[in-house]
């Protein structure tokens, strides 16, 4: 009878979903723009993620060994961490610096907080930033054997003519996992039909970013120039697999929309009005800062204490 009794925080909802599968449902769903990043700019790219994904493993376990605490690689978040870091590096980033960033998402961001479930943004965008802020020259260098150039949104913002449907397809320069629109768009319906995510913070998110590019843009109505921003950088992958990370975005529902919408505000000012052309990484990141105070405001009360009757 007393094993049958087990202390535990709130909820205390159970449900047939465990953390193993939700991650292994990611990584399915990964799988499409992953395949398309290593065909695109080929074997140093599938070495990012490898190393990528080899060290975010590594480093929890290694953690965890020396902690004397409970193993916990098999929920595969690691993994997660690791293949999404990479998605998020230029092709030709030198292994080391891939190294780097998964130390720091694992350790700094992910296990010195409590581990899975404690960290206050997402591990794979904190390191993004941390390397974006360290090596800016390796991070902000899209060159490789099959693209030279400025990518889609530095010329975008130049004032410079874009291929969309190129964006689209994914055969631009970017970083490894943000180019091809159309293999994103296809994970992300892996993930809604397998009921992973919804489309409250990804599509408050999409849509407020382009009405925010429509009234302050200066291009209005364009076509051309809301697909191209929809297409180029990391909005889409953003959107779909950061932004709606279970651990980082609001609890609540009311919550989760108004978090999708500040994300699309914020992007859509870095990308204006900062010096750079993308800005889906720090507003994912403010947003995560901003979750406590969000939750705050949209959390229900109960009844008797200002609530309504339900």
């Amino acid at each position: 009878m007393g094993n049958m009794l087990n202390v535990s925080s709130n909820p205390h909802i159970r449900s047939s979903e465990s953390t193993t599968k939700i991650m292994l449902y990611v990584i399915i769903a990964l799988l499409p723009t992953t395949c398309f990043g290593v065909y695109n700019f080929g074997l140093h790219a599938l070495l990012v993620v490898l190393t990528t994904v080899a060290t975010t493993v590594l480093t929890e376990l290694i953690y965890e060994l020396l902690m004397k605490k409970k193993v916990t690689i098999g929920d595969l978040s690691a993994a997660v961490t690791g293949l999404l870091l990479a998605l998020n590096l230029p092709p030709q980033t030198p292994l080391w610096v891939a190294v780097m960033g998964g130390v720091f998402a694992i350790l700094v961001v992910k296990m010195l907080f409590g581990g899975l479930g404690q960290n206050f943004m997402n591990p794979a965008l904190g390191a993004r930033c941390f390397l974006l802020i360290s090596f800016t020259s390796i991070m902000t260098n899209f060159e490789c054997d099959a693209y030279t150039g400025a990518t889609p949104l530095a010329a975008l913002k130049a004032g410079e003519s874009v291929n969309v449907m190129d964006m689209i397809i994914g055969r631009t320069a970017g970083t490894i996992g943000e180019t091809s629109m159309l293999a994103i768009v296809l994970g992300a319906c892996i993930l809604i039909l397998l009921g992973v995510i919804d489309l409250r913070v990804p599509g408050s998110y999409i849509v407020s970013f382009v009405i925010f590019i429509v009234l302050f843009s200066g291009k209005g109505l364009d076509p051309q120039y809301i697909s191209a921003q929809l297409a180029g950088g990391g909005l889409m992958l953003g959107a779909f697999f950061m932004a709606t990370d279970y651990v980082t975005r609001p609890i609540t529902k009311k919550g989760q929309y108004v978090y999708g919408i500040f994300l699309g505000i914020m992007t859509g000012i870095f990308r204006l009005f900062g010096p750079s052309a993308e800005g889906v990484s720090y507003a994912i990141i403010i947003g995560n800062l901003l979750v406590p105070l969000i939750e705050k405001f949209t959390t229900p009360k109960p009844f008797g204490k200002g609530g309504e009757r339900a």
